[in-house]
C-alpha cells in the first residue's frame, strides 16, 4: 500500500498566535523576538513583515532597520505551547502516528486513519479546517507519498496552502527545484555542488550516482540521489524522547554584577519548572550555563542520584551551580537546562532503592 503522508506547518507561527490575541496588531508587521535596539534575534514574523525582508533568526536591529513601522513582540511561549497542545490534539484525532518537529509542525502517517478515507488530500482539508475552527489560525499542508517531499510541499503555497504531489508526480515536481531545499544541504553542501554544476535538483537527477559518491563521499552521494528522486523511507516516528528542557536569556548589555545576573536567570528557571510540570516529567541532571562578554561558554552540571520534579530542590541546585561558577567578567548570556527526562509515573518506582543505595549525588 502507498504510504500517505502529510507535512503540516503553522503559518507565521508566534506572529499569528499574537495577531490573533491582539486584535489592534491584524494585518499589520509583526515581529516576535528581541526588542529593536537590542541583541535579540527575530524568532518569528508575521508576513506583512516578511514583505520587507524580515526572516527568522535575522538580528533584531536588521528588522527594525527593514521595518521600522513593525510592532516587536516579546515571545510568550506559554501561549505558544498551549496552542501546539490544541493543534497536536487534532492531528491524533486523526491518526496515533504523528511525529511532532516543533510546536508548529509535525508529519502525520494518514494511511491509515480514523476518519476512513483512502484520500490524504481530504485527510490535509479536514485537519487544516479542524485547525482553523478551533484555533482561529491558519497551517499549511503537504500531501506525498514520503517524508522528504511532503516538508517541501507544505511550504509551497504558504500561508492556507494544500499541495498534494502524487506518486508519479514526484520526480517532476522536485526537478526544478533549488538543491538547497534538499534535506541536509547546508551551505558547505550546497557550494560543493555549486562548484561541479549542480543547481537543480534535476541536474542530481540526472547525474550518475558514482559522480555523486566521488564529490560527497559514498553515503551521503547516495542519499541525495535517492531523494532527488523522491524516494524516502522513514518512517513516521510517533514518539520521540525528550532528551532535554532549557530556556536562556541573551542581555542587552553585558552584566558584570553576579547577583544582578542571577536574578536574570530565575524566570528561565521558572519556565523549565513549567514545561516539566506541563509534560510530567522529572529530571535526574540539572545544568547552568553563561556566554561571556567574547562569547566563551561556560557551564555547571549535577547529576542527581534520584528523578525530581521538585521546584524547590530544582532551584537550590541551580543557585549552587551558580555560585560555583564564580562569575568574575562580564556576561551576555544565560540560561539552565534539565536532562535525564523520565516520566512521573516512573518516579516513584525508582526513589525507594535509588535513595537508599545511591551516594548524594554525582558532580
Amino acid at each position: 500500500m502507498e504510504r500517505l503522508i502529510i507535512h503540516v506547518d503553522m503559518d507565521a507561527f508566534y506572529a499569528s498566535v499574537e495577531q490573533r490575541d491582539r486584535p489592534h496588531l491584524r494585518n499589520k508587521p509583526v515581529i516576535v523576538g528581541g526588542a529593536p535596539h537590542s541583541r535579540g534575534v527575530v524568532a518569528t514574523c508575521s508576513y506583512e513583515a516578511r514583505k520587507y525582508g524580515v526572516h527568522s533568526a535575522m538580528s533584531s536591529r536588521r528588522a527594525f532597520a527593514l521595518c521600522p513601522q513593525a510592532t516587536f513582540v516579546k515571545p510568550r511561549f506559554q501561549a505558544y505551547r498551549q496552542v501546539s497542545q490544541d493543534v497536536m490534539k487534532i492531528f491524533k484525532s486523526v491518526t496515533p502516528f504523528v511525529e511532532p518537529l516543533s510546536l508548529d509542525e509535525a508529519y502525520l502517517d494518514v494511511t491509515e486513519n480514523s476518519l476512513m478515507s483512502t484520500s490524504a488530500p481530504y485527510v490535509a482539508r479536514y485537519i487544516l479546517g479542524e485547525i482553523k475552527r478551533r484555533t482561529g489560525l491558519t497551517a499549511s499542508a503537504g500531501v506525498a507519498p514520503s517524508k522528504f517531499v511532503s516538508k517541501i510541499a507544505s511550504g509551497f503555497d504558504k500561508p492556507n496552502g494544500l499541495t498534494i504531489v502524487a506518486a508519479d508526480e514526484v520526480e517532476s515536481f522536485l526537478a526544478p527545484l533549488s538543491i538547497t531545499t534538499m534535506h541536509g544541504v547546508g551551505k558547505v553542501t550546497a557550494q560543493t555542488l555549486f562548484k561541479h554544476g549542480f543547481e537543480t535538483i534535476a541536474d542530481i537527477q540526472q547525474a550518475r550516482p558514482e559522480q555523486l559518491k566521488a564529490i560527497l563521499g559514498h553515503d551521503r552521494g547516495v542519499q541525495l540521489y535517492e531523494l532527488a528522486h523522491g524516494r524516502d523511507s522513514r518512517p513516521v516516528v510517533p514518539t520521540r524522547e525528550r532528551k532535554s528542557i532549557g530556556s536562556e536569556t541573551t542581555f542587552a548589555f553585558d552584566l558584570d554584577d553576579p547577583e544582578e545576573v542571577y536574578e536574570r536567570v530565575i524566570p528561565e528557571i521558572e519556565d523549565v519548572l513549567q514545561q516539566l510540570d506541563r509534560r510530567e516529567l522529572s529530571c535526574q541532571t540539572v545544568t547552568i550555563k553563561i556566554k561571556t562578554s567574547e562569547f566563551q561558554a561556560r557551564s555547571h552540571q549535577i547529576k542527581l542520584n534520584h528523578p525530581t520534579h521538585d521546584h524547590d530542590e530544582i532551584k537550590r541546585l541551580a543557585r549552587r551551580l551558580f555560585d560555583e561558577m564564580s562569575i568574575n567578567e562580564p556576561v551576555r548570556l544565560i540560561g539552565m537546562t534539565v536532562s535525564d527526562l523520565i516520566p512521573r509515573t516512573e518516579t516513584a518506582r525508582q526513589l525507594t532503592f535509588d535513595e537508599l543505595t545511591k551516594p548524594p549525588l554525582e558532580e
